[in-house]
């Protein structure tokens, strides 16, 4: 499938872009909308509760079931996969720059350029993160999106850069080792939840027929009795958080003031800072673990050459059906439970790391096997540019969400859309995004702000329009996914 593999584009040293990798990052990206627009144009807290909020019409139930099924996570999982690939990438053509200049000279300068390159390599890949990791604040704090992934990803990819030189079977164990700790985690305490629920209810059917406790048993039942008070006190704490939140956002006394107040309150308790409610989740620590997994298994893939396009057609067909098998009956099965709204700690949900992961290279290996046919080509081709635009895209889709769709002091739609119709948006979005991105592809070589994050690790203005034919995208450098 190596006819799929290169493009025009290049890179700052001549080097050519990967064409596949750069279509992968475009759907990735404009992906990643469907998965945002509901926490934009309705309550982010109705999502960690109960999608019933947002409308449950019967178009609505589909909108939903589909996207949870198909969708949910692996836009993000995706990306976090091309961050790894990134890092190979860059890092391991900054090491051969250092490897060319240190040979060509047999100076004692040049020996220690050899001996120190590695760590002039780290140094560079820290700072670009560490840029990274400023915008993500500012996407955070001043264009008030809450579930920014710069921040996190910057701060993820400093530490798989300390695993670069593993071979490719070693990072996927280490990435896999991760995600089965989640699976294993979660199963257990799943498991540990649904002996205690099943052993209660024995006990309280012997309490109804009068017969005496002991001690312990006693004491186990009034656990639980105060585990339940303590479920119903979250959800009252989370019930509390959307009628907030709706108030702010969407009520007709919302104002910027209100509107930027609750991104920052969320951001906030996110981190782990009470709210005025409750105390903080700190899931922060969470996002970082599962993007760092998943760079190091997007790393592995990179030096097997499984995620830009290099096996064959029959691997690809092979890996989809594999992976689809185990990812999309197990999100369809979790999707179905928690449709039930009954609370129960279904063990299924334990698996919801390990479906998301199969389920995006379930994706992956569909995008290759459709850049193995022609009309699969044309299908795809589009998104190439939005690859090479990304992370203008992911901030554009924020500005036109939280700044012009959804805020009170612009069209005000916020709380006003189901599933449906918020999906059908991100659909309408996505769409002029993509036409934008194709068309501007083809007038300057690197979009605005990664113009502005390539410009600040280079501590100078770099040149943002085409200036020849023979130096197209020079300046255009792999942009890890955003």
């Amino acid at each position: 499938m190596a006819d799929v593999t290169m493009t025009t584009a290049m890179e700052p040293d001549g080097a050519p872009r990967l064409a596949g990798l750069d279509i992968l990052r475009g759907v990735a990206i404009l992906g990643i909308l469907f998965m945002n627009i509901n926490d934009m144009g309705g309550s982010l807290w109705a999502s960690f509760d109960d999608p019933r909020h947002l409308g449950w019409s019967q178009a609505d139930q589909v909108a939903w079931w589909l996207r949870d099924v198909l969708a949910s996570g692996t836009a993000r999982c995706l990306l976090e996969m091309l961050f790894g690939v990134g890092m190979v990438i860059l890092t391991d053509r900054a090491a051969n720059a250092l490897r060319a200049s240190a040979d060509e000279a047999d100076s004692p300068g040049g020996m220690l350029r050899f001996l120190f390159g590695d760590w002039a390599v780290m140094r560079g890949y820290y700072a670009r993160n560490l840029v990274l990791w400023l915008f993500g604040l500012i996407h955070l704090f001043i264009l008030l999106w809450p579930g920014d992934i710069l921040h996190t990803y910057g701060i993820a990819a400093l530490i798989a850069l300390l695993f670069r030189r593993l071979g490719p079977k070693t990072l996927l164990g280490l990435g896999m080792l991760m995600a089965l700790a989640q699976l294993f985690g979660a199963g257990f305490n799943l498991h540990q939840a649904q002996t205690r629920l099943a052993q209660v209810e024995q006990l309280q059917g012997r309490i109804a027929h009068k017969q005496k406790l002991t001690k312990d048993e006693a004491k186990q039942v009034a656990k639980t009795v105060e585990r339940k008070k303590e479920r119903a006190k979250d959800k009252a704490e989370t019930a509390k958080r959307v009628a907030r939140e709706d108030k702010a956002r969407g009520s007709d006394t919302a104002t910027f003031a209100t509107w930027a107040d609750s991104a920052w309150t969320s951001t906030l308790f996110i981190w782990g800072v009470n709210d005025g409610i409750g105390d903080g989740m700190m899931l922060e620590p969470l996002f970082i673990w599962e993007a760092f997994s998943s760079m190091l298994i997007g790393a592995a893939l990179f030096k097997w050459g499984v995620i830009q396009g290099r096996r064959s057609r029959a691997f690809y067909r092979n890996t989809m059906v594999v992976a689809y098998a185990i990812g999309l009956s197990g999100r369809a099965y979790i999707a179905f439970v928690v449709m039930r709204f009954d609370d129960y700690p279904y063990l299924i949900y334990a698996v919801g790391e390990v479906a998301r992961l199969a389920t995006t290279l379930g994706h992956i290996s569909a995008v290759y096997l459709l850049l193995g046919t022609a009309w699969g080509v044309k299908l795809l081709k589009p998104f190439e540019a939005a690859g090479r635009t990304a992370l203008t895209i992911y901030i554009a889709q924020t500005i036109i969400c939280l700044w012009v769709l959804y805020p009170p002091w612009a069209l005000g739609l916020y709380g006003q859309q189901g599933w449906m119709a918020l999906m059908l948006t991100a659909v309408a979005v996505n769409a002029v995004l993509l036409v934008w991105a194709n068309w501007y592809v083809r007038h300057y070589a690197i979009a605005p702000v990664e113009w502005a994050w390539r410009s600040l690790i280079a501590r100078r203005l770099l040149p943002i329009g085409k200036r020849s034919k023979a130096g197209d995208n020079r300046e255009a450098g792999v942009i890890p996914a955003a």
